[in-house]
């Protein structure tokens, strides 16, 4: 058997899908609880952003989870923006031309031609550059959002006799 005739058949795709990080909220209260105080600040309704950063948490898309949460999938992008994840669409040359048109040195004319970003690209990236990540925001999605946890534990637990120790090799 050749390798030509190991080889038939076999496809190279360029999709792959993102599982995501398993987590776990092990905080008592529900996350839309804990944005409640900060909802004035959010782009949208305690309920929907705990939905967009619940439903990110499980490794769906930015679009998905603004979908699931009834918003536009820019307002998403903003949520998660402000629980600390990084949404910015742009690259970062293209984020400094955004910072050169909001400091009047660039027309944004030409900041969103060098930057090839759509119009929707480019407000998201001034929305991000223009609004910090929000401490509280970041603090309650912490839970949600964070790689570590009884989920971690378990998982690892889990695949424990499949893991072997460094002593083994030698």
């Amino acid at each position: 058997m050749a390798l030509s005739d190991i080889a038939a058949g076999l496809e190279v795709t360029t999709e792959q899908h993102h599982r995501g990080v398993a987590t776990v909220d092990t905080t008592e209260t529900a996350l839309a609880d804990r944005l409640e105080p900060v909802a004035d600040d959010l782009p949208c309704s305690a309920a929907a952003a705990a939905t967009v950063i619940e439903t990110y948490a499980t490794g769906a898309s930015v679009g998905d989870c603004g979908v699931e949460a009834g918003v536009a999938p820019v307002t998403a992008a903003k949520v998660l923006h402000l629980a600390g994840e990084a949404t910015t669409p742009l690259s970062p040359q293209g984020r400094q031309f955004v910072r050169d048109w909001l400091a009047a040195t660039l027309s944004r004319a030409d900041a969103l031609a060098l930057s090839g970003a759509s119009d929707a690209e480019f407000a998201l990236a001034a929305y991000c550059e223009t609004h910090d990540p929000l401490a509280a925001v970041c603090e309650a999605a912490e839970g949600a959002l964070s790689p570590t946890g009884s989920a971690s534990v378990a998982k690892r637990d889990a695949l424990a006799e499949t893991m072997s120790e460094s002593g083994e090799f030698f």
